[in-house]
């Protein structure tokens, strides 16, 4: 995608309206506009990235920081909220639909309809050596 025709780029440009919370030299975090959750916000570089990979160490980093405080600002408001989860969809298979890397910060109460679907054979025990052989794989690619 062309940083021109990024939805995110062109909030951050202000050409599109978002309900900003914070912005600092390296990330901007604002409403999300389709919600989990009350209180959904996004945390996204103010450089274009599709992928976290493509972000620079320190903006990433930063992504993170912010999304923390984010998550005590949360809950000290009057938006309920007994947890937070913190999501990143990396790629169009994990589910990413604005190829602009963000995070989201999505605030979370028992009942409340959101959630992550388990795959079929999850909660068997990964063989160890299967393990690591992919810590390995892994490993080799820092």
């Amino acid at each position: 995608m062309k940083e021109n025709d990024c939805i995110f780029c062109k909030i951050l440009k202000k050409e599109i309206p978002a309900s900003v919370v914070y912005e600092d030299e390296l990330v901007t975090a604002f409403m999300d506009v389709m919600p989990f959750t009350k209180g959904h916000l996004l945390v996204i570089p103010n450089e274009h990235g599709q992928l976290i990979g493509e972000i620079d160490e320190k903006t990433a980093g930063r992504m993170f920081e912010v999304g923390r405080k984010l998550n005590r600002a949360i809950r000290k408001s009057g938006i309920e909220s007994e947890g937070v989860n913190f999501m990143m969809a990396d790629g169009p298979a994990a589910g990413q639909e604005v190829f602009h890397s963000h995070l989201h910060c999505i605030p979370r109460n028992t009942g409340d309809g959101f959630g992550f679907k388990r795959p079929p054979g999850y909660g068997k025990m990964a063989e160890r050596a299967d393990l690591d052989l992919l810590a390995e794989e892994i490993k080799k690619n820092l």
